[in-house]
């Protein structure tokens, strides 16, 4: 496995200087941009890595699933679906755009911002920062990383430039969604996108989504097989922005990519894949990642079609 995954690195290199950095987050545009990694945990307890992979990058928008699960964890499926939907777009078959239709919550997609926003307000505890301790532990139980942080630069970039998220907030609030002062919500928001991550810690929990919530090795369940179902399905079908149709033809993978260059990939029962390269396509997704992702799944043939 070693070999074949330095293979693809090799072979897909060239696709890393295609991209282009998420430079609308300052601190983003300051990766470079010649570095791809990717990291393999396979049912049977072996992994398999090569490249760039030990490099650290913000989860960026791969923290969106997490905050899924933990809502359904703290509230359970009736209660996160009357809140959030599940569909890629919300549209109806024959609508032509938002503009014809009052925003309602199966409107809201949990894989884009605005559902990831609202999804914060559904995490229990005292206070937003209480929140996001509940949803970095999270995050470090299914790594299997104690250390796991949040990048300090990345964050206040984020919070610096997120008007458009702010705009998203606020069309939330005033259509009755969102009931909680606006500027906690967001911090919540982006300091969860702005937690510190590694191929490793997204091959680790891609593996615990693909394993119906146990870790790997140990076989510690840490959520139910219910939302291990639940999320999968959900990024299978909304998990790579508005090229998941592609993506789903390309690779055939529950998938969730960020902006700042990483892609965590699920193969049900099989594995969980992790892969960094911070040049991104017209959708937002790693190019070379996604090239990787295609040529791994062909040869091991992974897709779930």
């Amino acid at each position: 496995m070693d070999e074949l995954l330095e293979r693809l690195i090799e072979s897909n290199r060239h696709y890393t200087t295609a991209g282009k950095l998420a430079n609308y987050i300052p601190e983003l545009a300051k990766a470079n941009q010649n570095e791809l990694g990717i990291y393999v945990v396979s049912s049977d307890g072996r992994t398999s890595f090569a490249g760039d992979c030990q490099k650290n990058f913000t989860i960026q928008s791969i923290i969106k699933p997490i905050l899924l699960l933990l809502a359904l964890m703290d509230n359970g499926e009736e209660m996160v679906r009357s809140h959030v939907g599940v569909e890629a777009t919300g549209k109806p078959f024959d609508a032509i755009n938002y503009t014809d239709q009052t925003l309602l919550s199966e409107h809201l997609n949990p894989m884009v911002n605005m559902g990831a926003i609202l999804l914060c307000t559904l995490i229990k505890g005292q206070s937003y920062s209480e929140k996001f301790e509940r949803l970095l532990e999270l995050t470090r139980t299914l790594a299997g990383n104690p250390d796991i942080t949040v990048n300090e630069a990345v964050y206040q970039s984020e919070k610096r430039t997120g008007s458009r998220n702010r705009a998203l907030a606020f069309l939330l609030k005033s259509q009755g969604l969102l009931s909680d002062d606006v500027e906690e919500v967001l911090d919540c928001y982006f300091r969860g996108c702005s937690i510190q991550v590694n191929c490793k810690d997204l091959a680790n929990i891609g593996f615990t989504f693909a394993n119906r919530g146990r870790r790997p090795v140990s076989e510690e369940r840490v959520f139910s097989a219910r939302f291990a179902h639940y999320v999968n399905a959900v990024l299978m079908t909304c998990g790579m922005y508005d090229g998941a149709g592609d993506f789903a033809v390309r690779v055939g993978l529950p998938a969730k990519s960020g902006v700042g260059g990483g892609i965590m990939a699920i193969s049900p029962t099989r594995m969980g894949i992790g892969i960094y390269s911070p040049g991104l396509d017209q959708k937002g997704n790693s190019l070379a990642g996604i090239h990787v992702l295609e040529d791994l799944s062909h040869t091991l043939y992974l897709s779930v079609f």
